[in-house]
C-alpha cells in the first residue's frame, strides 16, 4: 500500500463527498480508490468511511485519520519544495483563495508573485468565507484573502496580514459615458441606494450580510432584483441591464475601464471592512508560501493595494 497516495484519496473523498468524483479528481478508477481506502482501514484496524448506497461521511475514527492525512500531505509538499528549490529560486504549488469580492486583489497578487518567481505555480480560487476558513483549518489552503474580523469564529488560530480597509460604492450606468475611465461620482446614502433595483450577492455570502446590515442601519429594507454568487454577474448585470450593484473598492477598481459606468461612494452610514491575508498559525511554511509572505511586505505590492482597493481616492 502506498500510504501517502491512500491519504490523498481520503482527503479527496472528504472534499468531494462522493466516491466517483473523488476518484475522478485523483485520476484513478472508483474501485481503485475504494480498494485503497479499505487497505487504509485494514492498516489501522478501524472503519474510516460510512458506506451505503451512497457516501455517508466519515466515522469518528475516520475524522482522526483525515486530520493526520491533511498534515502528512502538507508536510510532503513542504519537503518537496525544499528539495526542489534553489537558493533564491523557490518553486512549487501555492494554493490560495479569496472571498468573491476580493478576487481582483488576489489575482493581481498571484500575477506579481509568478512574475517574481517563475518556479511558483499559484492556484487562485474563489470561496465563501466559510469555505475559506475551512480550507485554512484543514491545510488545503496555504494562503487566504478575506475578512479578518471573522478570525475568532474557528478554534484554529490564524495569523493575519491586513491589506486594506474596504469602502463601498453603488455601481450604476452613467447618464453619459466618461471620456476615459469609470467616474467616481458624488456620495449617495444607503437609504437612497435602497430605492434602486439591485443586484446583490446571495445571503450565504458574508459580503451580503455586511450590505444588509448597512441598509438596516439606514432604516431601509431591500429585496434584490437579482441575486448571485458570482462577482462577474454583479458587474455584467449593471453593464447589460437596468440594475445597480453594491461593490467594495477592489471590485470597482477592476472595472475602471468601463467608462459607461459610475461608482458613487455609499455613506450614512459609512461602512468600512478590513481585508487581509491569513494563514494557519504555527504551520511550517513551504518555500512558495515564504516567497508570498515576503512579497506582501514589499513597497511594490503595498502600492498595488493602495491603488486598487479601499476608498479609491473618493
Amino acid at each position: 500500500m502506498n500510504l501517502l497516495a491512500s491519504m490523498r484519496y481520503l482527503v479527496a473523498l472528504d472534499e468531494h463527498r462522493h466516491f466517483g468524483r473523488a476518484a475522478q479528481a485523483c485520476h484513478i478508477t472508483q474501485p481503485a480508490l475504494s480498494n485503497a481506502l479499505r487497505a487504509l482501514e485494514a492498516e489501522y484496524g478501524v472503519v474510516i468511511a460510512r458506506r451505503g448506497r451512497t457516501y455517508a461521511g466519515l466515522t469518528h475514527e475516520g475524522e482522526l485519520v483525515l486530520a493526520t492525512a491533511q498534515r502528512m500531505l502538507r508536510e510532503s509538499e513542504v519537503l518537496q519544495q525544499a528539495l526542489r528549490s534553489e537558493e533564491g529560486r523557490p518553486c512549487g504549488h501555492l494554493r490560495m483563495a479569496a472571498v468573491p469580492t476580493a478576487i481582483p486583489m488576489l489575482s493581481r497578487f498571484a500575477a506579481l508573485l509568478q512574475q517574481r518567481h517563475p518556479g511558483i505555480v499559484p492556484a487562485v480560487l474563489t470561496m465563501s468565507s466559510q469555505e475559506l476558513e475551512t480550507g485554512l483549518e484543514t491545510l488545503s489552503l496555504d494562503l487566504a484573502l478575506g475578512y479578518i474580523e471573522r478570525m475568532h469564529l474557528r478554534d484554529v488560530k490564524l495569523e493575519a496580514w491586513p491589506q486594506s480597509i474596504e469602502h463601498y460604492f453603488l455601481l450604476r450606468r452613467a447618464a453619459r459615458p466618461a471620456a476615459d475611465t469609470l467616474r467616481i461620482g458624488q456620495p449617495i446614502g444607503w437609504a437612497e441606494a435602497a430605492l434602486q433595483p439591485l443586484c446583490l450577492l446571495t445571503p450565504d455570502m458574508h459580503n451580503r450580510s455586511i450590505v444588509d446590515q448597512a441598509f438596516r442601519s439606514a432604516g431601509a429594507t431591500v429585496t434584490p432584483a437579482i441575486e448571485t454568487n458570482s462577482v462577474l454577474t454583479l458587474v455584467l448585470g449593471v453593464v447589460a441591464g437596468e440594475v445597480c450593484s453594491v461593490l467594495p473598492g477592489a471590485m470597482v477598481a477592476a472595472v475602471r475601464s468601463q467608462r459607461e459606468l459610475e461608482a458613487l461612494p455609499l455613506v450614512a452610514p459609512e461602512v468600512t471592512t478590513p481585508i487581509g491575508f491569513m494563514t494557519q498559525q504555527g504551520v511550517r511554511p513551504s518555500r512558495a508560501l515564504e516567497a508570498a509572505l515576503a512579497l506582501l511586505r514589499t513597497p511594490q505590492w503595498q502600492a498595488q493595494v493602495e491603488m486598487h482597493s479601499g476608498a479609491l481616492g473618493a
